[in-house]
């Protein structure tokens, strides 16, 4: 937890950085005004196809039918249960903004001036950050879909979608912090070993999404948090291990 609290210290403290202040809002700003169009074009169809649904389901149906009230009730269920399940959706189009174009301009200016002793060993790429995110983003959507019925359910979809969104930011930011400094078998050990924290360090960045105007900048965030956890665990485990750490701007890069 202490790890947590202090990545989430120091991406406070690079938000006041040049470079870094200009990406934080953009992403989110762009995938609200996305998801606010499609919103505004199928949402008459929408609410009647998700109504219509219901109104399939044994016993439930039939109240429905019955009921003035219980179908004014679950109108109103339906259209705050959408209204909240476009939240994730404009989240996990901010955080993939953020994870292939964003956070590799950032990690530049945050890594040269608070990591520059960190060997350079580019275990990664931008075409790997692509598809990591991609495929992220695709397995969350995948996970949104397989949810749907839980918001339905007092709380549970909100639940459901904080989870989802953990792993959604482990996944894709973890890969795009490490990319630049660690080696490959460092890219593909390292996130295993921190799971369980990157999860927790997700989940706590997943809240901001639900927190109005904090919102906007929550995926950026997210990702700076994460570019400061995982290389000071980069930076531990490379001490631990005695592997040299250089001075990257003065001295020679070397390797084990």
């Amino acid at each position: 937890m202490r790890e947590i609290l202090l990545a989430f210290g120091r991406a406070l403290r690079s938000l006041g950085r040049k470079g870094v202040f200009v990406h934080l809002v953009w992403p989110s700003l762009l995938a609200v005004v996305a998801w606010m169009t499609v919103a505004v074009l199928t949402w008459s169809p929408l609410v009647e196809t998700v109504v219509a649904w219901i109104q399939g389901w044994a016993f439930v149906g039939e109240w429905i039918a019955a009921s003035e009230i219980g179908a004014t009730a679950t109108l109103i269920v339906v259209e705050i249960a959408l209204a909240l399940a476009f939240l994730p959706l404009i989240y996990v189009t901010a955080a993939l903004l953020v994870a292939v174009i964003a956070l590799p301009m950032m990690l530049e200016q945050v890594a040269r001036k608070d990591y520059g002793e960190l060997e350079l060993r580019r275990g990664g790429s931008n075409l790997g950050s692509a598809w990591n995110a991609t495929v992220a983003g695709l397995l969350f959507l995948l996970g949104m879909v397989i949810s749907l019925p839980l918001w339905l359910i007092p709380g549970a979809g909100l639940v459901a979608s904080v989870v989802l969104t953990a792993w959604l930011n482990q996944r894709a930011f973890g890969y795009d912090a490490l990319m630049l400094h660690a080696d490959r078998e460092e890219l593909r050990r390292l996130p295993r070993v921190q799971r369980t924290s990157m999860l927790l360090l997700g989940g706590a960045c997943a809240l901001l999404a639900y927190v109005p105007f904090v919102n906007l900048v929550a995926p950026a965030f997210c990702g700076l948090a994460f570019v400061h956890f995982m290389l000071e665990a980069l930076r531990r485990e490379r001490i631990e291990r005695g592997v040299t750490v250089l001075d990257a701007l003065s001295a020679p890069q070397v390797r084990e």
